[in-house]
């Protein structure tokens, strides 16, 4: 059983967030919802100030109110949840094809998913031999229509999603080669549709050019991107069986079926 916490009426932002933690982990430890009373006994904390922290996790639904007076852990919990553990298997299915690819081609390749409005770097392969200095580290991210992953995103949208993005960011480009009128980044998309296959065209970083292929789960669904980057005058369409492979590799390993 976790040791009670001392409760005192000054209450740095440290210690709110351990006693966060601590009543999570009781509400963790029963299957049922529980009373106010037995949380504040078993965490150790004044039952106005466990109260009031419960009342806070509610509002962001990572505690639930089944009836008043008791608390059970949130749904919110459990889509974190599903979301951290679809993108580590997705890393851990990915790491060892994406080293061979690399292998193969000696240039840098990118393993990232869709987060809102942008991608966000989550593994990469690369050497020096490559003759590529890598900009952006793992966690980096970048606007889904500048760059290839994002493309197959945006593709993977309706139109109504697209216009959406669009309006949301205002396709706002970072070179002169990045595509920041809707009717161009639609036909671009309906390319990467038919394809399966999406570009970036220095329009992210001028000099730097990549393509890139989707991976995608058990249920169908686009869950990653697999990309190459390389100096823009070196970018080599003969990679994309290579590509396209390696991701359907990936995919395999995470139970999708491409004839499904």
């Amino acid at each position: 059983m976790r040791k009670p916490l001392r409760d005192t009426h000054q209450t740095p932002t440290i210690q709110v967030i351990e006693r966060m933690f601590a009543l999570i982990d009781v509400l963790a430890s029963r299957d049922e919802p529980m009373s106010l009373k037995d949380i504040s006994q078993l965490t150790g904390l004044h039952p106005s100030t466990t109260h009031r922290i419960l009342n806070d996790l509610a509002v962001g639904r990572f505690v639930d109110r089944p009836e008043a007076g008791s608390y059970r852990l949130g749904m919110r919990l459990l889509e974190l949840g599903n979301l951290v553990k679809g993108r580590l298997s997705v890393r851990d299915a990915a790491l060892e094809p994406m080293r061979e690819l690399h292998r193969l081609i000696q240039q840098p390749v990118n393993l990232s998913v869709r987060q809102g409005d942008e991608i966000v770097y989550i593994e990469r392969s690369y050497s020096e031999r490559s003759g590529m200095q890598v900009v952006r580290a793992i966690g980096g991210r970048a606007p889904l229509h500048l760059t290839s992953i994002g493309k197959l995103f945006l593709a993977n949208d309706d139109l109504p999603r697209v216009r959406a993005y669009a309006t949301r960011t205002g396709l706002a480009g970072q070179t002169r080669n990045s595509i920041t009128q809707l009717p161009m980044l639609e036909r671009e998309l309906v390319h990467a549709r038919q394809s399966g296959i999406a570009y970036d065209n220095e329009e992210l970083e001028l000099g730097v050019r990549c393509m890139a292929a989707g991976i995608y789960d058990d249920q169908g669904k686009l869950v990653a991107g697999l990309s190459i980057s390389s100096p823009a005058d070196r970018l080599d369409d003969g990679w994309l069986p290579k590509l396209q492979q390696t991701a359907q590799q990936i995919s395999s390993a995470l139970g999708h079926h491409a004839d499904g």
